[in-house]
């Protein structure tokens, strides 16, 4: 019998692109930078797996707190928890 919980379980629509969006992420989202205290958006790349936030944080807001090797860490308010992620900027996004 196959066993179905891993972290991707449920996601076919929330991580998948449009038909114009398809293919390689453009270079600038992978060289961004956000400057600690910055509001930032959780939008997953899902042609990029690594350094990706688990789904339930997709579309969520968060304020980046620091800096670990290439990828932020965040904090973003989970009902009344605080949590802390970790992700690479292919899956971040500037708020406007």
């Amino acid at each position: 019998m196959a066993h179905h919980h891993g972290m991707r379980k449920k996601t076919r629509d929330k991580l998948s692109k449009s038909v114009r969006a398809r293919g390689i992420s453009p270079v600038v989202r992978a060289i961004q930078e956000f400057e600690p205290g910055a509001k930032v958006h959780v939008l997953i790349d899902p042609s990029k797996h690594k350094g990706m936030p688990h789904p339930r944080f997709h579309g969520r807001t968060g304020e980046v707190v620091g800096k670990r090797g290439r990828a932020f860490v965040l904090k973003i308010t989970d009902g009344d928890s605080t949590k802390t992620l970790i992700t690479l900027p292919e899956h971040l996004i500037a708020q406007k």
